[in-house]
């Protein structure tokens, strides 16, 4: 890695908890960002009683500092830190900052260039502005959760990533960085208002794009677009491991009838996706029946040969082991459930040395 990181120099006062806002707080980091973690007493984020282990995994290399900011004199101090940062991070409800006088409009005027951001579950505006919520609610509230589930059941959470937080964060991250690249045009920061149900309906419009153009107007045609899915699946092998596999195209199709016998469904009337979507669980039938007989490893030789979308279901606990991130070197150390690095490779960052999250003990000795 050849020179300075991207935002070397760039510091960041944290506010946020949980997880949506130190996810995003921990990518500024991994590019170089100096992130001062901002904890109210007496026992800090409370992530670390409710998931350790997460808290360790997004906070790496933070700075800490426990602080009351009801109480005006640990707010000066804090105040002043802001007034040396670059980027605001906060994700109360809305007015929490503004009670303690650190919301942007207390601070732009003494602090131009600021770029503060506010993440929420529904914005700083409309009916649901304080509303609270979790994951599953924005996936509700955007649309998202309707139009999941297996085909013909009701709707489902069944995606065990935190979809809406971890959306919602990469919104937070690109949106602060559009937002530092143009203050070097116009010399002023800006408030980013990033509500996770707003991130999930912009991830929402290839679906309203295609239910507009197909004039699936109703909730359940909606869901067979969707969810009905010919040769595309987890199919479980012979040896008890499962290979996902997703030959969509009509190329793809005709290489899957190939590699395993499709019996009926190889004939000519189902070389078109519209023809079969209409048999979609049928086709998925026949996929599960050829594979239940094959271990994995050699049914992912056999279709990958075939040049297939085809995947073997790599548990956690294996992707230290796993030839294609070590090769890339994607994973922090060489051990079971060690942590991926930050998965872009930048000039300047080497996101395996962020080291650990800050300790609570730590925090209480920094103000």
């Amino acid at each position: 890695m050849k020179g300075a990181a991207p935002l070397t120099g760039v510091t960041v006062v944290d506010f946020s908890e949980l997880l949506p806002g130190p996810f995003f707080t921990q990518s500024l980091a991994e590019m170089g960002a100096r992130v001062v973690k901002v904890e109210r007493p007496p026992g800090g984020d409370n992530a670390r009683r409710m998931g350790p282990g997460a808290f360790e995994a997004v906070n790496r290399g933070k700075q800490s500092l426990l602080a009351d900011l009801k109480d005006p004199a640990q707010r000066a101090e804090i105040r002043a830190l802001v007034a040396q940062a670059d980027v605001v991070v906060e994700s109360y409800r809305p007015g929490v900052m503004a009670r303690l006088g650190l919301d942007y409009d207390s601070l732009r005027e003494s602090c131009p260039r600021l770029v503060y951001v506010s993440l929420s579950g529904y914005g700083q505006d409309g009916p649901w502005a304080n509303l609270p919520g979790h994951d599953i609610n924005y996936l509700a509230a955007a649309g998202a959760l309707a139009i999941s589930g297996e085909p013909g059941g009701p709707p489902a959470h069944n995606f065990a990533l935190p979809v809406a937080d971890l959306c919602g964060s990469m919104y937070a991250l690109s949106a602060t960085l559009a937002a530092l690249l143009q203050r070097q045009h116009t010399g002023r920061g800006q408030h980013l208002d990033v509500a996770l149900a707003d991130c999930v309906l912009h991830w929402m419009n290839p679906r309203l794009g295609a239910y507009r153009a197909d004039g699936a107007t109703d909730l359940q045609a909606q869901r067979a677009a969707t969810l009905a899915k010919p040769a595309y699946g987890s199919f479980a092998c012979r040896d008890g491991r499962a290979l996902s596999v997703a030959a969509l195209e009509d190329h793809f199709w005709v290489r899957l009838c190939e590699a395993l016998d499709m019996g009926p469904f190889a004939d000519a009337a189902y070389r078109t996706l519209g023809a079969r979507k209409k048999v979609a669980q049928a086709i998925n039938a026949r996929i599960a029946a050829q594979l239940a007989g094959r271990d994995a490893a050699q049914a992912f030789e056999d279709l990958a040969r075939h040049d297939l979308p085809v995947a073997p279901v790599v548990e956690p606990g294996e992707l230290a082991g796993l030839a294609q991130f070590a090769q890339r070197a994607r994973l922090a150390q060489d051990a079971p459930l060690s942590l991926a690095r930050f998965p872009v490779p930048l000039d300047g960052v080497d996101a395996g040395a962020l080291g650990a999250a800050p300790a609570l003990d730590d925090a209480r000795r920094s103000l």
